[in-house]
């Protein structure tokens, strides 16, 4: 539901810029399709999303029902509310750079989730058998290469690249539409954190193994 009503919070925006300023920006239109593109992911993709942190860890409470049911459709449509009223006047050679950013930051999260997802469903399937894992005490899989062999979160990389050019298509005159980008990187660093305590304690011996062959979290040969 948080999902949906983000969408028709954008429409509306988007309707509503056209009432205040007698036209649709550039940078509403793209927000709308960015952030659309996103949300028509999620839901095609609901059966990957039960393998995530959120449902498997933090489990259903008041933090996930806030989240989707409020935080999510009133703090993620921000960029889409400030642009009813602000043009940023950007130039068709930024608007344009601002998607291609986007186009990698969407090529990295969808094609290191998916990957994820297909090795998890059948790890011995056309599209995954050539990837090298480490192989637990546990009886689990740890993938040591594809995406995955890159940064340990690299999803986690392609995900805030998206959410950045959501910023970015506001102009630079303010930081208010930049909140969704510093937020999200705490938020980011914040649950890796978290799940690297968490996979120390599973995996023991074989997580610190992981870790020497998978030194960068987020960015490759960076971070």
């Amino acid at each position: 539901p948080g999902l949906i009503g983000w969408m028709l919070l954008n429409m509306a925006c988007l309707q509503q810029q056209q009432k205040e300023l007698g036209y649709v920006t550039g940078s509403m239109m793209l927000i709308n399709i960015f952030q659309g593109i996103y949300v028509w992911d999620g839901l095609y993709q609901e059966r990957a999303i039960l393998t995530t942190m959120d449902i498997t860890t933090d489990g259903f409470g008041f933090m996930l029902a806030f989240g989707d049911m409020a935080w999510l459709p009133f703090t993620y449509s921000l960029q889409a509310r400030y642009l009813v009223k602000h043009d940023p006047h950007l130039s068709a050679t930024a608007l344009a750079g601002i998607l291609l950013l986007h186009v990698l930051g969407y090529c990295i999260f969808r094609g290191a989730n998916g990957q994820k997802d297909a090795f998890r469903r059948d790890p011995n399937g056309p599209s995954v058998q050539h990837l090298q894992y480490l192989q637990t005490k546990r009886g689990t899989k740890l993938l040591i290469s594809g995406w995955w062999g890159m940064a340990r979160k690299i999803n986690y990389m392609g995900d805030w690249i998206m959410g950045l050019t959501w910023c970015m298509v506001c102009g630079f005159n303010s930081i208010i539409p930049y909140f969704y980008a510093i937020y999200f990187c705490i938020l980011l660093i914040h649950r890796s954190i978290r799940d690297d305590e968490m996979c120390q304690a599973k995996y023991g011996d074989d997580w610190q193994r992981y870790k020497q062959q998978v030194p960068y979290r987020f960015i490759p040969g960076v971070l």
